[in-house]
C-alpha cells in the first residue's frame, strides 16, 4: 500500500506541477532557418516543471516520475524525446515516444541531492530539432534514513573541583545528514544517558554543565558522562546517536596541610657538624602540584639556635639540620615546635583553612669520644732572639672535655718544625727554644701543636701556634753596598764626590738613625758629612789631593742608636782621574800616565814573550814531525814486509796470483836462525844495513816459523821497531780438513815438494791454489 501511495506522489509530483512553456516563434523560425510568416504567434510548446523523486525507494520496476510533452507531437509517431545529462541512460530513462521519464534505482540524498538534465524533441526520421533543446531537475526527496553522529567524540574536559552549580564544562556537537529544510530529520535533541546528578545538559546547544556543588577531587576525580542526540525533535521514532565525555576534576588548594604525627623524636651525635641531616619531618597535603608545596619553621628561640629547617627540592619534606656544633656535655636534649604551611594559598578557599600545622620535635644529643680541646683556637708567643736555650717562650693547654681530669700529651709535629727550633714539655704543654733564634734570618715560626689522649692515641686534635721573634740590638749598621768611585783631578774644593747609604739590619725601633763620621785633621785628603737621614755626603777639602800611584781608601766610621749602641768602620775607595770636558773619565793614575792604550809595559812584555813562546814550540814540533815521516818513508820502500800493511786491496780470490810475492812465506824451512852476538840497540837508525842471512831449513811448523821470523825481525838493526810483523794468518792445528795457509807448504825454493795428490783430486776450481802450492797442473779436461 506504501508503495502505491510513493508511485501517486511521484506521478502527481511530475504531472501536477507542469506548466506550458513556449519559445518565441522568431527565435525558433530564426534558429530553423525558415522563411519568417508575418502576423502569426506560436505558443510554447515544451510543458513541464522540476521533477521530485523520494530517496531510497526500490520497487520491483522502474518508477514513473514525469513526462515531457511537445505540442509538436500530435500523437503520429514522428516525434522522438531525447535525454541527456547527469544520470540521464543510467538512473534516469526516458520513453522515446510518449516522454515518460522513469528512475531505474533507488537514490540517497545525502549521496546528490538533485540532478540537472537537458531534454529535447526531435523527427524520428531525420533527427531533425523540433524544439529548442531544455534543462530541468530532477529533486531528491528526504526521508529520516540518517542517524545523528558526534564527529569529534568522544570528548575530554576538566573543570575545576568545588565549582559551583552550573559550571560549563564542554559543549558537545551533533551531526545529521537528513535535509534541515525537510521536515525534521535533522532537528536534535541532546539528553544525558550517564553521569546524573553530577552534570547536565543543554538539550538545544549541547553544553555540559555541573549539576550538583563542591565536588571533591580528593573523593572522585573522574567521572564519565554519556550523552545523546536523537532527531525527529526527540519524538519517538527518531534516530539517536551518543558520544561520552571524561570530565576530570582539576586540584584547587582546598585543603590544608596535616602532620600525621604530633610529636617527632630525633637523636644525633655530638660530633656532627653544622649543616649535618638529623631528619625529615611531612605533612599530609592531599593536593597536587604547587598546591602542595609548604614551607616549614621552627617556633620556639631555644631550637632555632641549635637547628635549622628548610624545605626539599620536591616542596614537600622538612629537613632538619644541625646549625651550630653540640656539646652532650653541656645540653642533652633539644625540644622545640615545626610549623607546616602552604606556600600557595587561595583566598577562595580561605573558609576552609587554616593552611598550616604544628607538630613537636624532641632531638636527643649523643655523647661521643671527642679529641682534646686547647682553650684557644690559635695561640700567639713571643720571644726575644739570641736568648740561650731553654728559654720560655709560653704555653698551650687542652682538656678532655669527655674527662676533664684525664692526662693530655702534647708534641710537636716535625714538619713544622724542621729546624728543631722548640721543644715542649709532652705534660703541661711548656713551649722553649731548642737554638738562639736570629730575627734577621727568621722572624716568624708557625708551630703545629698536637694535643692527644694518653687513654686513646685515636683521639688528637691540633692547633696552630706562632711564635714571633722579637729584635735586639745586634747588627751593627754598614754600607748599602761597596762603594769604589773617583773624582777628577780638575775638581774644585768641595765638590761632592758620592753619597753613601747605610743598612743596619735591625728593626727600626732600635735603630733610628744611623751616624758617619769620617777622617778629620789638617791631613784629611777627603770630608764626610753626615745627612742625618741615614746617608752622607763624600765631599772634596779645601785641600786637593796630592797625586798618588795608588787609589785613595778613606774609612768611615757608623754607629747607630740602638742599645745597646754598635759602631762598625767601612772603607770607601776613591780614584784621582783625568777628565774630559763633559765630566766623564779619559784616564786614572797611574796607568793612565804610563800606557795610552790602558796596558802597562810588563804586561805587554809578558804577552809578547807568550807569543813567541808558543810560535817556537810550533815550529820545532813540525819540523820533527816532517823528519820522522821522511825516514820512515825509505825504510818503508826496502821492507817487502811492509806490503802486508799498506796493502789494501780485496783481490780477485784465489785465481788472483799477481798481487803479492808470497814466496817469502811459503817455505817454513826457509828461515835463518838468530845470528850470534849481543842484540842490536833498536833506539837508533843504523848506518849500514845488514846482509840477510841464509835461511838454512827448518822446522815444518807454522807456530816455530813464526817464532823465527820474528826473532830475526827484532834482531834485524836496519827497520824501526814496527810490530806489523806479528800479524799471521795461523790456524792453528786440529783441523780435519787441515791448513789451507801457504806457510806450510813446500816451495820450488828451497825444502822437499810437498804431496800434491790430494789437491789434484779437488778439481780445476782449485787450479790456481794447487800450484801456489807446488802442485803439478792436471791435464785439460
Amino acid at each position: 500500500m506504501w508503495g502505491l501511495v510513493r508511485l501517486l506522489l511521484a506521478w502527481l509530483g511530475g504531472w501536477g506541477c507542469m506548466g506550458r512553456l513556449a519559445a518565441p516563434a522568431r527565435a525558433w523560425a530564426g534558429s530553423r532557418g525558415a522563411p519568417e510568416p508575418s502576423l502569426l504567434r506560436t505558443r510554447r510548446s515544451w510543458v513541464w516543471n522540476q521533477f521530485f523523486v523520494i530517496e531510497e525507494y526500490a520497487g520491483p520496476e522502474p518508477v514513473l516520475i514525469g513526462k515531457l510533452h511537445s505540442d509538436v507531437d500530435r500523437g503520429e509517431g514522428r516525434t522522438k524525446y531525447l535525454l541527456s545529462g547527469e544520470g540521464a541512460g543510467t538512473v534516469f530513462v526516458i520513453d522515446e515516444a510518449t516522454g515518460n521519464i522513469h528512475v531505474t534505482k533507488s537514490l540517497d540524498r545525502e549521496e546528490k541531492a538533485q540532478y540537472v538534465l537537458l531534454a529535447q524533441a526531435v523527427d524520428r526520421a531525420s533527427n531533425r530539432p523540433l524544439e529548442p533543446p531544455s534543462e530541468f531537475i530532477i529533486k531528491v526527496q528526504d526521508i529520516n534514513d540518517n542517524p545523528p553522529i558526534f564527529p569529534l567524540g568522544p570528548y575530554h574536559a576538566t573543570v575545576p573541583e568545588m565549582s559551583n552549580v552550573g559550571t560549563s564544562v564542554i559543549q558537545v556537537t551533533a551531526h545529521d545528514a537528513d535535509d534541515p529544510s525537510y521536515g525534521n530529520s535533522a532537528k536534535l535533541v541532546y539528553t544525558v544517558l550517564d553521569g546524573l546528578p553530577f552534570f547536565s545538559v543543554d538539550p538545544q546547544t549541547g553544553v555540559v554543565r555541573t549539576a550538583i556543588p563542591n565536588m571533591d577531587r580528593e573523593t572522585q576525580e573522574e567521572f564519565l558522562v554519556v550523552i545523546q542526540a536523537k532527531d525527529m525533535g526527540g519524538h519517538m521514532g527518531g534516530l539517536s546517536g551518543s558520544t561520552t565525555v571524561t570530565v576530570t576534576l582539576s586540584d584547587v588548594n582546598d585543603n590544608p596541610p596535616k602532620f600525621p604525627q604530633s610529636l617527632y623524636q630525633f637523636s644525633v651525635v655530638e660530633t656532627a657538624g653544622p649543616g649535618t641531616l638529623v631528619g625529615r619531618l611531612r605533612a599530609q597535603d592531599p593536593d597536587l602540584g604547587d598546591n602542595a608545596l609548604m614551607a616549614y619553621s621552627i617556633l620556639d628561640g631555644e631550637g632555632s639556635e641549635a637547628f635549622s629547617i628548610s624545605t626539599d627540592s620536591q616542596g614537600r619534606d622538612g629537613l632538619l639540620t644541625v646549625r651550630k656544633p653540640l656539646d652532650f656535655e653541656t645540653r642533652r636534649a633539644y625540644s622545640f615546635r615545626v610549623e607546616a604551611t602552604n606556600t600557595l594559598i587561595d583566598p577562595a578557599y580561605l573558609r576552609r583553612g587554616p593552611f598550616k600545622d604544628v607538630a613537636s620535635v624532641r632531638v636527643a644529643v649523643q655523647d661521643a669520644p671527642e679529641p682534646p680541646a686547647f682553650t684557644q683556637a690559635a695561640y700567639h708567643l713571643a720571644v726575644p732572639e739570641n736568648k740561650d736555650p731553654g728559654t720560655l717562650v709560653g704555653q698551650v693547654s687542652a682538656t678532655d672535655l669527655d674527662s676533664p681530669a684525664s692526662p693530655i700529651r702534647y708534641s710537636i709535629l716535625p714538619h713544622s718544625d724542621l729546624e728543631r727550633c722548640f721543644s715542649i714539655e709532652p705534660e703541661d704543654g711548656t713551649i722553649r727554644t731548642a737554638v738562639p733564634l736570629d730575627r734577621e734570618a727568621r722572624v716568624w715560626h708557625n708551630l703545629t701543636v698536637l694535643a692527644t689522649e694518653l687513654d686513646s692515641s685515636a683521639q688528637a686534635s691540633r692547633v696552630q701556634v706562632a711564635i714571633q721573634t722579637l729584635d735586639e740590638n745586634d747588627n751593627a749598621p754598614q754600607l748599602a753596598e761597596p762603594y769604589d768611585t773617583f773624582v777628577c783631578d780638575s775638581a774644585v774644593p768641595g765638590q761632592l764626590i758620592q753619597v753613601i747609604q747605610a743598612l743596619d739590619r735591625d728593626e727600626v725601633g732600635n735603630n733610628s738613625h744611623v751616624s758617619f763620621h769620617g777622617p778629620l785633621g789638617p791631613d784629611a785628603n777627603f770630608t764626610v758629612r753626615d745627612n742625618r737621614d741615614g746617608s752622607a755626603s763624600l765631599l772634596l777639602p779645601s785641600r786637593p789631593a796630592p797625586p798618588r800611584q795608588a787609589p785613595y781608601l778613606v774609612p768611615i766610621e757608623l754607629w747607630d742608636w740602638g742599645q745597646p749602641v754598635l759602631s762598625s768602620t767601612a772603607t770607601v775607595t776613591v780614584s784621582v782621574c783625568r777628565c774630559r770636558p763633559d765630566g766623564s773619565v779619559a784616564s786614572c793614575r797611574p796607568e793612565a800616565q804610563l800606557s795610552p792604550a790602558g796596558l802597562s809595559t810588563g804586561a805587554l812584555l809578558a804577552i809578547v814573550t807568550c807569543v813567541g813562546t808558543l810560535l817556537a814550540l810550533v815550529v820545532l814540533f813540525v819540523a820533527l814531525r816532517r823528519q820522522k815521516q821522511e825516514a820512515l818513508m825509505v825504510l818503508e820502500e826496502e821492507d817487502v814486509r811492509e806490503n802486508i800493511i799498506t796493502y789494501d786491496d780485496e783481490g780477485g780470490g784465489e785465481e788472483d796470483t799477481e798481487a803479492f810475492d808470497i814466496s817469502a812465506l811459503q817455505n817454513p824451512d826457509g828461515a835463518a836462525p838468530p845470528a850470534p852476538g849481543p842484540p842490536a840497540r833498536r833506539d837508533v837508525l843504523p848506518w849500514a844495513r845488514a846482509p840477510r842471512q841464509p835461511r838454512p831449513p827448518g822446522p815444518a811448523d807454522v807456530a816455530q816459523l813464526l817464532g823465527l821470523r820474528l826473532r830475526e825481525a827484532d834482531e834485524d838493526p836496519s827497520v824501526p821497531p814496527y810490530d806489523s810483523v806479528q800479524v799471521y794468518g795461523y790456524e792453528g792445528r786440529g783441523s780435519s780438513c787441515g791448513s789451507l795457509s801457504s806457510l806450510g807448504s813446500g816451495s820450488e825454493i828451497g825444502g822437499a815438494q810437498g804431496p800434491a795428490e790430494p789437491l789434484d783430486d779437488w778439481g780445476p776450481l782449485f787450479r790456481t791454489l794447487a800450484e801456489l802450492y807446488g802442485a803439478k797442473e792436471p791435464p785439460a779436461p
